[in-house]
């Protein structure tokens, strides 16, 4: 087979205590999967079907690297998440299977045009604009499961230049970990290489460059990110 074009590098993100990188197929992210975070959005915190969009394999960005405050936007904000990394492929897994499909768990942030994103929400479009863009998925190391075990409870925490914005407990997911990863199986196949952004707490803001966010999740260490000046 004779290509066109280069083929474009591998997203790739760290793996804790190791030179290794995991590579990335697909990033998919769950929407509103911590009740408190649910009500400050504005939408009933029941527990429905969860729901799922996606951002671009190579958004990812290290813990560390600066975020250049991405343009098109006047309301740039942070979401704390615990990562999901998968290492087995898989479709209509079940519950009690569907921890043998993970790899590693890691901290994230799932980076929002929240203006962009609320005017496509109110309109009825794709959340693609306010979630996919360039840089909008900073992943810190990923704990392989060996070391980190399945965390299901445990603090998740943010700050923003050393005050805490985000504060709460992996316990409070709506949809545990297992739960998402058997839904999800059942309309999209997971590979290795895919990676599930499980949701944020409440307590979302605003970023503005000179910020520096830290997000911690007890066990998985924490993952800094400097924002630049805007694009």
């Amino acid at each position: 087979m004779t290509l066109v074009l280069p083929a474009p590098p591998t997203p790739t993100v760290a793996v804790h205590g190791t030179d290794s990188r995991f590579p990335v197929r697909r990033i998919f992210c769950v929407g509103r999967n911590y009740a408190a975070h649910a009500r400050e959005m504005g939408k009933d915190p029941d527990r429905e079907p969860p729901f799922f969009f996606s951002k671009p394999a190579d958004a990812v960005v290290d813990s560390g690297e600066t975020v250049a405050y991405p343009p098109q936007t006047e309301n740039f904000h942070y979401e704390a998440e615990l990562v999901v990394a998968i290492g087995k492929a898989g479709r209509d897994i079940t519950l009690d299977h569907a921890l043998n499909h993970i790899w590693g768990y890691a901290v994230g942030n799932d980076l929002t045009r929240r203006d962009l994103q609320l005017a496509a929400r109110d309109q009825g479009r794709p959340w693609d604009f306010g979630k996919a863009f360039d840089r909008s998925a900073v992943i810190g190391p990923i704990h392989a499961v060996a070391d980190s075990g399945h965390p299901t409870k445990g603090s998740i925490r943010l700050t923003v230049n050393g005050a805490v914005k985000q504060d709460a407990d992996l316990a409070e997911l709506i949809w545990s970990v297992p739960e998402i990863i058997s839904f999800l199986s059942h309309s999209i196949a997971l590979a290795p290489g895919d990676l599930i952004m499980t949701g944020t707490p409440a307590g979302v803001g605003p970023l503005v460059p000179g910020d520096v966010c830290v997000v911690t999740i007890e066990g998985l260490g924490s993952l800094e990110t400097p924002i630049g000046p805007r694009t």
